[in-house]
């Protein structure tokens, strides 16, 4: 039998999934030996023996029957390496951390059926444990400082294992081999009790739960710190226990998250689909939205004006114990003071919840990475991220299309595979700063996206803060040195002034100076401020960012029709555009249509107070008839300020109107996210926006189902000019039906169904002038589901393809992975054609 030797170069989620034991396990068995080691790449194998064997290696490894079951392999390279003699066993080496780190840090899991069983066994020594973990489970990210993933460079490597879990960890037939965070009473983290004043009540970890439990019970509320920070748990059938936590933590409005212990638990307060039941018991457990069912006993303050929970299943060992104690479901908040960041210190918990927490549960096992609840939901029967965070970050998304960059250090590692410590060839690495609201930041290194996890709204100091120091955390963790930096157009954006403020001044790209951009609709808006020092600048349109994602999601190289709708986005024109049909790809796009443009009134309080959009809109539908006094039937609606039950003044709508006659503090703008505001008003839903979508998120959950009518509407075309949508009818007939007192729910569904009536005849008319049948659609308004799923099936029934965001939300969450993916391919034309000159 020929005899050779291989080395095998594995990428992606390959540490701390338990990878190393089975590629010893599957090596063993084929008498093949060798040796396997992480690296800062992911792990590499070095296999001897018969060519035919090394085959069947390779082939099981990555199989579903012998590959870990958290383990996700993006490539495997093989090259032939000379034989060594006498070589009689395979073994485990030490990770080597030389190099650049390209390497997964896998999510946080939840903890697994199996260390379940053995928490619940009496007879096991883990009995009870609240940090019982394997290779398939528990922390990973939220402890990990650097890579290689090994306990060194985790916060368990305080905790010395001790005899038992030692002997677990080294046995490579054992489900903790290797397992980082392994540990037991005897040698582990463990919890206690602790008052507001930072009293010890208890240390005994049964009495520990058990008091715990009872204060739950008894309407108390309690700091309990988990995987990836604390949260404010409180018993959630007790209304004046939830209203209490909505007066301390200062969150008077926004819906509270859920957690149970069980699917048939979550059943009795909401539906859940298939797919939803899936999600929930996934290994990420996320937090799933799903419909409320009528009459159940939830307490009405968790979330009301909406029409669904958000609900995720027990995570934690801690939160099994917990729940084993007679606890039907508790309000799981993220452990903060209301939009600041999610707290994972026990001293800074008690300094910052001193005064809403009656008791903390703690634990010493440091919290390296605070990383919030991640929020799913399920549109076209898909799982769709609504906060991206734990279970899912920082797991990569893949460039499809290698650039030359990646090609050539490819051809290069492949020259050097004899040489386990290379010199790697040099890479142009890209930060992107993100929006400044729902900020997630992205590097892209080598072929892959790396995404942060939810930051929040930089506009709060302390969350900018947060935003500052987790960027260099995320970089110094993959060794990223960026050449490019991408950041919005927008320049009053907190992301876009701390990107420029790593690079110089910028000096507009030739192609693409802001002045010099005609409002046709055949003009190719390429937008990209490059400056020619060795840092580059590269702002990126809003709406394009949000399409880009899109299509690095999805791999896609080819034009599209993107379909973007949210709140706003400053567009090329200075405009905040925020409805809008775009021809684009990753190097270039153009605007061919949008809603009708109309002006707001008040700067930053038009996100905020109804009475502006509306008045905006009642204007320009009715041009200079429109006469105040003969809607202050509709006015009264609008309440003065937050929570504020007086009408609104008719000063105050004299002056607004005022500022639009004249124009002064306006701005021009397509927003669709205020148009949401408008009608919600209009419908008696509100009239001020508490937090982010309230009143847009108030009008879907109204929506009166099987309705199939809408309102007029109307595209306008001209010579060189975009495409426009005019709801101008719309508005009218709105009007008119909540004059007749018709059912808000029919109204809502009507208006739902103008607007993908509307973006299906802008996608026709961009499909018959690109010949493109490819739609993609982004933006915070298509995180409304009934929306969202109507327009799919729309489209589809048209003959067109539909892709959308699956990987990052489709709220300005996603936008630093489209600034990426597109600065990443400017990047790759650049060198292009840098070397077809050189």
């Amino acid at each position: 039998m020929l005899k050779k030797r291989q080395k095998i170069s594995i990428t992606g989620q390959v540490q701390g999934v338990g990878f190393r034991p089975a590629v010893y396990r599957i090596a063993r068995s084929l008498d093949l030996t060798g040796i396997v080691y992480n690296d800062t790449k992911g792990v590499t194998i070095e296999l001897q023996g018969g060519e035919e064997k090394i085959t069947e290696f390779v082939a099981r490894l990555q199989s579903d029957e012998d590959k870990p079951p958290l383990a996700k392999i993006q490539s495997c390279q093989t090259v032939d390496i000379p034989l060594i003699e006498a070589e009689d066993d395979f073994i485990i080496e030490t990770s080597d951390s030389y190099g650049t780190p390209l390497s997964q840090v896998t999510a946080d899991m939840a903890t697994c059926r199996d260390c379940l069983t053995e928490m619940a066994d009496r007879e096991d020594f883990r009995y009870g444990y609240p940090f019982i973990n394997c290779t398939n489970c528990g922390p990973r990210y939220s402890i990990v400082r650097t890579i290689p993933y090994d306990r060194p460079n985790t916060t368990m490597s305080v905790f010395e294992m001790c005899d038992k879990c030692a002997a677990q960890y080294t046995d490579v037939a054992d489900r903790r081999f290797h397992a980082q965070p392994v540990a037991c009473p005897a040698c582990g983290p463990h919890i206690c009790l602790i008052d507001g004043s930072g009293r010890m009540i208890e240390t005994q970890t049964e009495k520990v739960i058990t008091e715990t439990a009872k204060m739950l019970l008894a309407g108390k509320i309690v700091a309990i710190k988990g995987i990836g920070g604390f949260h404010l748990a409180v018993d959630a059938l007790n209304n004046e226990a939830v209203e209490r936590l909505r007066e301390r933590k200062k969150r008077d409005h926004k819906p509270f998250a859920l957690m149970a212990h069980s699917i048939e638990k979550i059943k009795e307060y909401a539906l859940v689909s298939q797919s939803a039941e899936r999600l929930l018991k996934s290994p990420q457990s996320p937090i799933v939205l799903l419909p409320k069912k009528e009459n159940n006993r939830i307490a009405p303050s968790v979330a009301e004006g909406v029409d669904s929970y958000g609900f995720m299943l027990c995570y934690a060992p801690l939160h099994f114990l917990l729940f084993a104690q007679n606890i039907d479901v508790l309000v799981m908040t993220s452990g903060n003071i209301s939009d600041e960041p999610l707290i994972c210190k026990n001293d800074m918990a008690l300094k910052k919840l001193g005064d809403v927490a009656d008791a903390f549960l703690m634990h010493n096992r440091e919290i390296y990475r605070q990383v919030d609840d991640s929020i799913v939901h399920v549109i076209e029967d898909q799982p769709v991220p609504l906060r991206r965070a734990r279970g899912y970050v920082p797991t990569p998304i893949y460039i499809r299309c290698a650039s030359r960059v990646m090609r050539d250090a490819l051809d290069n590692e492949k020259q050097n595979m004899h040489d386990a410590r290379r010199t790697t060839h040099d890479e142009t690495d890209i930060f992107a700063a993100g929006a400044d609201l729902k900020n997630t930041f992205c590097f892209a290194k080598r072929n892959q996206l790396i995404c942060s996890e939810h930051i929040g709204d930089l506009e709060d100091a302390e969350v900018y803060h947060h935003y500052i120091n987790s960027i260099e955390h995320l970089r110094k963790l993959f060794d990223v040195e960026p050449k490019v930096i991408a950041c919005d157009l927008h320049p009053g954006y907190f992301s876009t002034r701390y990107a420029q403020s790593l690079a110089n001044k910028p000096l507009c790209h030739p192609e693409a100076k802001p002045k010099d951009l005609s409002p046709g609709k055949r003009e190719i808006l390429r937008f990209a401020q490059i400056n020619k020092t060795s840092i580059k600048l590269i702002q990126v349109q809003h709406h394009w960012a949000h399409i880009a994602s899109v299509l690095a999601e999805h791999g896609y190289d080819e034009p599209v029709i993107g379909l973007v709708a949210d709140g706003t986005g400053y567009g090329t024109d200075g405009a905040i555009w925020g409805c809008e049909c775009l021809i684009a790809t990753l190097e270039k796009f153009e605007r061919f249509g949008h809603l009708a443009y109309y002006q707001l009134a008040g700067a930053n309080k038009t996100s905020k107070e109804a009475i502006r959009p509306t008045l905006s809109v009642l204007k320009q539908t009715y041009g200079g008839t429109f006469d105040l006094k003969e809607f202050d039937w509709l006015l009264k609606r609008f309440e003065d300020e937050p929570d504020n039950q007086s009408q609104i003044s008719n000063l105050k709508s004299q002056i607004i109107m005022e500022q639009l006659e004249k124009g002064v503090n306006c701005v021009e703008t397509s927003s669709l996210g205020r148009v949401f505001d408008a009608v919600a008003a209009m419908l008696g839903l509100g009239s001020y926006n508490h937090f982010d979508a309230q009143l847009p998120m108030a009008l879907e959950a109204v929506v009166a189902d099987n309705i199939e009518d809408y309102y007029d509407f109307e595209l306008r075309s001209s010579t060189d000019n975009p495409l426009l949508i005019e709801l101008s009818q719309m508005f009218k007939q709105i009007v008119s039906d909540v004059q007749k007192d018709k059912v808000v729910g029919i109204i809502s569904a009507k208006f739902h169904n103008t607007l993908a009536a509307a973006f299906l005849e802008m996608a026709k008319a961009a499909g018959e002038s690109t010949k493109l049948n490819t739609v993609a659609l982004s933006g915070g308004v298509f995180c409304n589901r009934y929306l969202a799923n109507r327009l799919i099936k729309l489209l589809k029934k048209a003959g067109f393809s539909v892709l959308f965001n699956r990987d990052v939300p489709a709220n300005d969450g996603g936008i630093s992975l489209g600034q990426a993916a597109i600065a990443a391919k400017i990047t790759e034309n650049q060198m292009k054609i840098t070397s077809l000159h050189g």
